[in-house]
């Protein structure tokens, strides 16, 4: 049986108070039983009937609610919007292809940032916590003109080398090939399945996937050939927990993309 209107408002607004203090426990602590029951209505456990993004509906309280509980720790944004975005698109894409979402990790990159700030996030929308962030990420040679400028071009289209803007859903691990300064280099690779129609869905083809790199940096990033990469040892920790299963989802401020993704724009029905 689906709970009622009101049950879902009141599941909903509980878990949001009891999770905006649990981003920043260890990722070993134990929750507890309350706050486990309380998120894992937010986690999916729980059935969802069929979400709107309306005032007062379930996708819209499931963003309020990881907002509420993760944007006080995740500064600066480019734009105030661009969290909201991600967790509508995460929760959006979940309640229509639950079998897809097998994992509760999101990868989250600002790109409305340069290439030296630290833009990118890894949370578990689970618990609603960061398992990792701020942390430095590249971007596509053929987004931006200059080394560590922010990125401004956007495509879908093979040999641009540029990055692809919306969400992702992380496929399987690899062993990733790459070259950098003229020498070759090996690091885990992820596959990325790009599900913004028109914006991403060209990822697989492209070979845009997630990988560790040795020009990205704590203090910033070389650029990929359209690949959200980071840090080699980063790489190592966090794309196995992404893998076939969890979430990527990639901003800019691009009017063009932000009015017309999919997953921005659904209502979910």
């Amino acid at each position: 049986m689906r709970p009622s209107g009101k049950l879902l408002n009141l599941l909903l607004g509980t878990s949001a108070a009891l999770v905006v203090g649990a981003h920043f426990m260890p990722e070993r602590q134990q929750s507890g039983p309350v706050l486990n029951a309380a998120v894992s209505f937010v986690g999916g456990e729980v059935s969802l009937p069929p979400l709107h993004p309306t005032k007062g509906g379930a996708l819209a309280s499931a963003t309020n609610s990881a907002i509420q509980a993760l944007s006080g720790a995740v500064r600066p944004l480019s734009r105030p919007e661009a969290l909201e975005n991600a967790f509508h698109s995460y929760f959006a894409y979940k309640a229509a292809h639950p079998e897809e979402v097998r994992k509760p990790y999101l990868y989250f990159v600002d790109y409305g940032q340069p290439s030296t700030a630290a833009r990118g996030y890894l949370f578990d929308m689970d618990s609603l916590r960061i398992v990792d962030g701020p942390f430095t990420v590249a971007h596509g040679r053929g987004s931006s003109s200059g080394r560590s400028g922010v990125p401004t071009r956007f495509s879908n289209r093979s040999g641009s080398a540029a990055t692809s803007l919306g969400l992702y859903v992380a496929k399987a691990l690899y062993d990733f090939h790459g070259h950098s300064g003229g020498q070759s280099y090996s690091s885990v690779g992820l596959r990325l399945k790009g599900v913004s129609s028109g914006f991403n869905d060209n990822a697989l083809n492209r070979g845009v996937v997630a990988h560790g790199a040795p020009y990205v940096t704590p203090n910033g990033s070389g650029r990929s050939e359209g690949c959200p990469a980071m840090e080699q040892q980063r790489a190592q920790r966090l794309l196995p927990k992404l893998a076939e299963g969890g979430m990527v989802f990639l901003f800019a401020p691009d009017e063009n993309w932000l009015t017309r993704d999919p997953w921005l724009t659904t209502d979910a029905s």
